[in-house]
Protein backbone atom coordinates (compact mmCIF):
# COMPACT_ATOMS: atom_id res chain seq x y z
CA UNK A 1 0.00 0.00 0.00
CA UNK A 2 2.65 2.58 0.73
CA UNK A 3 4.39 1.68 -2.41
CA UNK A 4 1.81 2.60 -4.05
CA UNK A 5 1.06 5.77 -2.05
CA UNK A 6 4.67 6.45 -3.09
CA UNK A 7 4.13 5.62 -6.84
CA UNK A 8 1.50 7.90 -6.87
CA UNK A 9 3.45 10.92 -5.62
CA UNK A 10 5.79 10.41 -7.82
CA UNK A 11 3.44 10.77 -10.42
CA UNK A 12 1.79 13.49 -9.52
CA UNK A 13 5.23 15.73 -8.96
CA UNK A 14 5.72 14.65 -12.81
CA UNK A 15 2.62 16.13 -13.66
CA UNK A 16 2.97 19.24 -11.85
CA UNK A 17 7.07 19.74 -12.62
CA UNK A 18 5.83 19.10 -16.56
CA UNK A 19 2.57 21.91 -16.16
CA UNK A 20 5.47 24.46 -14.54
CA UNK A 21 7.86 24.06 -16.86
CA UNK A 22 5.02 24.56 -19.61
CA UNK A 23 4.18 27.69 -17.90
CA UNK A 24 7.47 28.49 -18.08
CA UNK A 25 8.24 27.36 -22.43
CA UNK A 26 5.22 29.29 -22.67
CA UNK A 27 6.82 32.50 -20.73
CA UNK A 28 9.93 32.67 -22.44
CA UNK A 29 8.03 32.08 -25.98
CA UNK A 30 5.33 35.35 -24.95
CA UNK A 31 8.32 37.29 -23.73
CA UNK A 32 10.65 36.77 -27.05
CA UNK A 33 7.29 37.87 -29.42
CA UNK A 34 7.24 40.60 -26.53
CA UNK A 35 3.58 39.97 -26.35
CA UNK A 36 2.90 41.52 -22.85
CA UNK A 37 -0.76 41.02 -22.49
CA UNK A 38 -0.17 37.17 -22.74
CA UNK A 39 2.92 36.93 -21.22
CA UNK A 40 1.24 38.68 -18.03
CA UNK A 41 -1.64 36.85 -18.03
CA UNK A 42 0.64 33.41 -18.38
CA UNK A 43 2.75 34.57 -15.23
CA UNK A 44 -0.86 34.94 -13.06
CA UNK A 45 -1.89 31.27 -14.37
CA UNK A 46 1.42 30.38 -12.96
CA UNK A 47 1.44 32.01 -10.35
CA UNK A 48 -1.93 30.81 -9.35
CA UNK A 49 -0.95 27.30 -10.40
CA UNK A 50 1.72 27.19 -7.88
CA UNK A 51 -0.60 28.48 -4.93
CA UNK A 52 -3.04 26.09 -5.59
CA UNK A 53 -0.39 23.45 -5.47
CA UNK A 54 1.31 24.73 -2.46
CA UNK A 55 -2.20 25.39 -0.57
CA UNK A 56 -3.16 22.04 -1.17
CA UNK A 57 -0.46 20.49 0.17
CA UNK A 58 -0.62 22.48 3.23
CA UNK A 59 -4.24 21.60 4.28
CA UNK A 60 -3.36 17.85 3.36
CA UNK A 61 -0.19 18.60 6.06
CA UNK A 62 -2.40 19.60 8.62
CA UNK A 63 -5.21 17.35 7.95
CA UNK A 64 -2.73 14.49 7.87
CA UNK A 65 -1.22 16.08 11.37
CA UNK A 66 -4.54 16.53 12.73
CA UNK A 67 -5.28 12.79 12.09
CA UNK A 68 -1.86 11.45 13.61
CA UNK A 69 -2.65 13.62 16.60
CA UNK A 70 -6.29 11.87 17.17
CA UNK A 71 -4.56 8.31 16.85
CA UNK A 72 -1.52 9.01 19.26
CA UNK A 73 -4.24 10.72 21.55
CA UNK A 74 -7.20 7.73 21.58
CA UNK A 75 -4.95 5.29 23.31
CA UNK A 76 -4.20 7.30 26.12
CA UNK A 77 -7.60 8.42 26.57
CA UNK A 78 -9.06 4.89 26.08
CA UNK A 79 -6.50 3.82 28.84
CA UNK A 80 -7.83 6.23 31.25
CA UNK A 81 -11.69 4.61 31.04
Amino acid sequence: MKKETEQEIERNLIFIGTIYDTFEALEETLGKMQLEEPLFLTYIAKRSFANAIFNHVKENNERQIYMNEDVIAEPAHQSLQ
